[in-house]
């Protein structure tokens, strides 16, 4: 059975700046890269390893935003949004560092490097995070930063 972030509760007081989650490592095939490309992002250099090998990139890469989502679930996976978590208000600097070739490994990594309590929401905290994704070896392919709303532990 998968966990999902409705298992578990992640207040707000169980996060430390400096705190770091990690997520499961995931495999993009080609099918993975193409599937997805055709049905959100058909640019030629997801969907055509003819054109995408004539292209900048000499070869076929992952659209960014597969990238993107599939870390999001990979991070949840590892345990940086649990129950208590009320989204977030956006992405800062996100950033493609380097493609995402079919078979890369990549994995996600979360980093808290900010914490305040919501002046204007009571029970709620705010979490910076830094995310970054590394591929099979080590170089960071994406990061972007983001404030998740967090709940504050209950009054017992």
């Amino acid at each position: 059975m998968i966990e999902t972030p409705e298992d578990r509760a992640q207040y707000y007081e169980s996060y430390s700046v400096g705190q770091k989650f990690f997520g499961p490592g995931v495999t993009l095939t080609e099918a993975d890269i193409i599937d997805f490309a055709f049905r959100y992002d058909p640019q030629s250099h997801h969907i055509d390893k003819e054109a995408a090998e004539r292209s900048i990139y000499g070869g076929l890469i992952a659209s960014g935003l597969q990238v993107l989502v599939t870390s999001f679930r990979m991070l949840i996976q590892g345990g940086f949004a649990g129950s208590a978590s009320m989204g977030a208000n956006g992405l800062k600097d996100l950033t493609w560092h380097a493609p995402v070739r079919p078979d890369d490994t990549i994995r996600g990594e979360v980093e808290v490097v900010d914490m305040r309590e919501s002046q204007s929401r009571p029970g709620i905290g705010l979490v910076a995070m830094q995310c970054r994704v590394f591929n099979q070896r080590d170089e960071v392919v994406c990061s972007w930063g983001a404030t998740q709303f967090i709940r504050k532990r209950p009054a017992s």
